[in-house]
């Protein structure tokens, strides 16, 4: 049985919980903020993802009586903590970047605010989650700028652990992928799902033609048939001639994809398959695709480079406490500053439409409402990012924005950023964070 959502968090979140009950500051009303000091190397922006599963953990953090039993016998909470966190039910507000939205370092992209025990429970979780799903959404969106408008599908679920393959094929959806070869991602976020077969069953029967007619004879010519278990060239021939003109298309998932595209291309159109496609995968990441730009690649697969290694890089988000009864706290050891105070972020647009600038105001509320307030009224290219998300504990309708809205905005976002900012070389962030500070 798998653990209650109170349960995935590290055990000084409850330790910390357990000495402020005992001296009194388990209700100071607080404020934490999740923010990255840093994108990774290499990376022009981060995408916020995970922001919908963050919400629902928050709505659903609760531990059983067996876990709680648990707790006690193990010495991690006393009697008051164990009465709290039996009883827990979040009642603050959390305010953060809509899902889809783009951020650099220091964006405050989630901001949560309520006693100090509602809310310092629930850093390892909002990070967890966070961390994993804005890295693979980031590497995801650069690959589909580099396939420049051919479609992605997913295929990363055997490179992962069997739930992280599932918020994977979620933010990779969300970065502008077309489907998933993954069921559990299907069924419970509505993503279409894609997949015919495995060199496996070619060897189970023994001879390729075979193979492919009783693929095609189950599913119909219009599906995809791999052709590189032996040789590409006779497996395309032998493709063309278990499904004739109508076939779908055809999967190469090895070898220098480029050249064999080409090839394949070629030798497809001399057979009258014109309008069958190809389908490229093996290791596909951003430069990969970026490479095979110029070859005649109808649809790319993606898998490793979407879930774990290189592809996705963590941006080291943090959960960081900003605020305390309305006094601004920060951090000051070294290379971990961090800024005091609450914070609203707005984003600069020429009249273009193209974001220049990230404006991140720090300061009291009600000095920072008015700031942001003669900002938005001085300038009509300034927006601002942030929306409420839980308010008294309640979800907003802007909290309980779909995933397709979510891949929506990431689209129309992108579509924002100055044209070197999606570059996939190494370089400044994307765009420049300008703080202001207000009293």
């Amino acid at each position: 049985m798998g653990a209650g959502v109170g349960m995935l968090t590290d055990r000084y979140e409850m330790t910390m919980l357990s000495a402020a009950l005992r001296d009194g500051t388990a209700d100071a009303t607080c404020v934490f903020e999740v923010f990255a000091r840093r994108l990774p190397e290499g990376r022009r922006y981060g995408v916020v993802a995970g922001t919908g599963r963050v919400l629902d953990a928050i709505e659903s953090f609760r531990v059983d009586r067996d876990e709680l039993q648990w707790l006690c016998d193990n010495g991690v909470v006393d009697e008051a903590a164990a009465a709290f966190i039996a009883d827990y039910r979040f009642t603050g507000d959390v305010d953060g970047y809509p899902e889809g939205e783009v951020f650099f370092p220091n964006s405050p992209i989630l901001t949560v605010r309520g006693s100090f025990a509602q809310t310092i429970v629930l850093e390892t979780v909002v990070l967890s989650i966070l961390n994993h799903d804005a890295a693979i959404a980031a590497g995801a969106a650069r690959m589909v700028t580099a396939a420049q408008g051919r479609p992605i599908i997913e295929m990363g679920s055997r490179r992962t652990h069997e739930r992280a393959a599932i918020a994977a094929a979620r933010a990779a959806y969300l970065a502008g992928f077309a489907s998933t070869s993954n069921l559990a991602a299907g069924r419970e976020h509505g993503i279409p799902t894609g997949g015919t077969a495995a060199h496996a069953f070619t060897l189970l029967h023994g001879d390729e033609l075979t193979a492919f007619r009783s693929q095609v004879e189950r599913h119909g010519p219009a599906t995809t048939l791999l052709v590189d278990t032996y040789d590409i060239t006779q497996g395309i021939a032998n493709a063309a001639a278990a499904a004739g003109p109508e076939l779908g298309a055809i999967r190469i998932d090895s070898g220098d994809l480029g050249v064999l595209a080409h090839q394949a291309r070629a030798q497809l159109d001399a057979l009258g398959n014109t309008a069958t496609r190809i389908v490229v995968s093996g290791d596909l990441d951003e430069y990969a695709i970026a490479g095979l730009t110029s070859a005649p690649v109808d649809i790319y697969g993606a898998g490793t480079a979407v879930v774990v290694g290189s592809g996705a890089p963590t941006a080291g988000l943090v959960y960081k406490l900003v605020e305390v009864d309305g006094r601004a706290v920060a951090k000051r050891s070294e290379a971990k500053i961090t800024n005091g105070s609450g914070k609203v972020a707005l984003r600069t647009h020429r009249s273009t439409g193209t974001a220049i600038e990230e404006v991140v105001i720090a300061g009291p509320a009600s000095a920072r409402d008015d700031a942001v307030e003669a900002m938005l009224a001085a300038d009509p290219g300034k927006r601002r990012i942030d929306v409420p998300l839980i308010v008294g504990g309640t979800r907003t309708a802007a909290g309980s924005a779909t995933l397709d809205d979510s891949r929506d905005r990431l689209r129309d976002t992108l579509r924002t950023l100055p044209w070197e900012g999606l570059a996939l070389s190494r370089g400044e962030p994307a765009l420049p964070t300008r703080f202001v500070t207000v009293e």
